[in-house]
């Protein structure tokens, strides 16, 4: 053995949601400098950068939540803390239009900090960011299944160019209904004149060609799928498409790297599990039929984010699955600029601050992400491989300040006493689905294969 790389040994570590602000490098607390160890001390760390760093040289896009914007100079406070790679397909990546995007893009290669999951077109989004460590490269991919239509990257022709933007997971919804539901939902297409507005629209050809349907077992109401069935529910499936062109990348990374580790962020939900914010605690089946799929293609890791709390853990043949580690750093409320519209929904004008707009978004502290502790705890997982194969998880709680001022909270801390605990049960109760064991020993948790 000559390379280091060849004992196939290494740890990584993984964390949620990076909406970054501020600086980091400040601060002295023990237990905030003991996270930064641990990330320093893996072989590699990686997170999701959902966060845009510009400098407002670009118009802003239709949101309808946070306007996401960092000094760029903030970036290499990411790397001071131990970041090694960062993810950017997420819901937030076009809040300044494809500008603001692609300056983040510039941003990151200028520092040297590998980010996977945009690009200037469909192939360079989906392809993969490399970091080379002393203990192997490692390859980090990653999509958006939550994201919008001018979000979305798109591939080039001989004669034409790509379009830029994230690498976009695409899936199918599909509503089954009871017959007397599905009768009401026909009637209504027709009465309402939805239906001939279907067919004129179909004969006119601009749709393109589209797939067969049963008129009899299935509808198109209002921009969404109904099936008649013996039961409700609701079914995802993944884009074969989007699939696709995805496999041909795992395929070529497996021959670049070491190791490869797939981040995808998604809001959707299951149909089980409290509601916290706009999503469930259980994935949707589609995100979980995609995570179980990129470790069948051959990937080593697959990390979960996107509702901005923890979702569970899933050990699927000897390698980890993350459903949503939650959020890393959540400094959303710093943002130093809004449109004239984030104003106007919370009935404010142009005597107003953002100040003063984040205050009234959250009722002073008493609504969304302010007042609910499950966005403000989550974990950095380090998975530590052994001979090419995953040996440990430990799990470490993070405490990002619940119930501080706005001026304080959002940066992390290693949890301790019983927001460790907390973080940590609820942990156990998400995974327990998936027959995952948590062992807790003081503020730590580790599973063990």
């Amino acid at each position: 053995m000559i390379y280091n790389a060849e004992a196939a040994n290494i740890s990584i570590a993984v964390g949620g949601d990076a909406m970054i602000t501020r600086r980091m490098s400040p601060f002295k607390e023990p237990e905030f400098l003991e996270l930064v160890n641990i990330l320093r001390s893996a072989d590699v760390s990686i997170v999701n950068l959902e966060m845009l760093f510009h400098d407002y040289e670009s118009s802003w896009q239709w949101s309808g939540t946070t306007y996401t914007r960092s000094d760029p100079h903030n970036l290499t406070e990411l790397q001071w803390m131990g970041i090694d790679a960062v993810t950017t397909a997420n819901n937030h990546s076009y809040d300044f239009s494809e500008g603001g995007f692609l300056k983040t893009l510039e941003h990151c290669k200028d520092i040297n900090l590998p980010q996977a999951g945009g690009g200037r077109n469909a192939d360079e989004s989906r392809a993969p960011a490399y970091v080379d460590s002393n203990a192997g490269r490692v390859a980090v991919m990653a999509a958006t299944s939550t994201f919008s239509e001018q979000s979305r990257s798109g591939p080039g022709r001989p004669d034409f160019a790509g379009r830029p933007g994230v690498n976009a997971l695409r899936h199918e919804l599909t509503h089954h209904v009871k017959d007397d539901v599905f009768d009401a939902l026909e009637k209504a297409n027709i009465e309402l004149g939805y239906k001939e507005e279907q067919i004129a629209r179909d004969f006119f050809g601009f749709r393109g060609v589209e797939k067969d349907v049963d008129s009899e077992q299935d509808l198109e109401f209002l921009e969404h799928n109904f099936v008649r069935s013996d039961h409700f529910g609701v079914h995802t499936e993944m884009n074969t498409s989007d699939q696709s062109g995805i496999a041909k990348w795992i395929r070529g990374a497996q021959k670049q790297s070491d190791w490869v580790v797939y981040g995808v962020h998604c809001h959707e939900s299951g149909s089980t599990g409290d509601f916290h914010g706009l999503s469930r605690i259980s994935p949707p089946q589609f995100l979980v039929d995609f995570a179980r799929w990129t470790i069948d293609q051959g990937c080593d890791m697959f990390v979960g984010h996107g509702p901005h709390f923890l979702r569970g853990i899933e050990i699927y043949k000897g390698k980890p699955i993350f459903y949503s580690l939650g959020n890393f750093i959540f400094q959303n409320e710093s943002v130093l600029w809004l449109p004239d519209e984030a104003y106007r929904r919370f009935q404010l004008d142009h005597n107003h601050t953002p100040g003063d707009y984040l205050d009234t978004r959250s009722g002073g502290g008493s609504r969304a992400f302010a007042a609910d502790p499950v966005f403000w705890q989550s974990v950095v997982a380090v998975c530590n491989y052994e001979s090419g194969s995953l040996s440990s998880i430990d799990l470490h709680p993070i405490d990002m300040g619940y119930q501080r001022p706005i001026p304080q909270r959002g940066r992390p801390v290693l949890a301790k006493g019983q927001i460790a605990r907390e973080t940590l049960k609820w942990l156990q109760e998400v995974s327990t689905p998936y027959g995952t064991q948590i062992d807790i020993a003081g503020d730590t948790g580790r599973i063990v294969l």
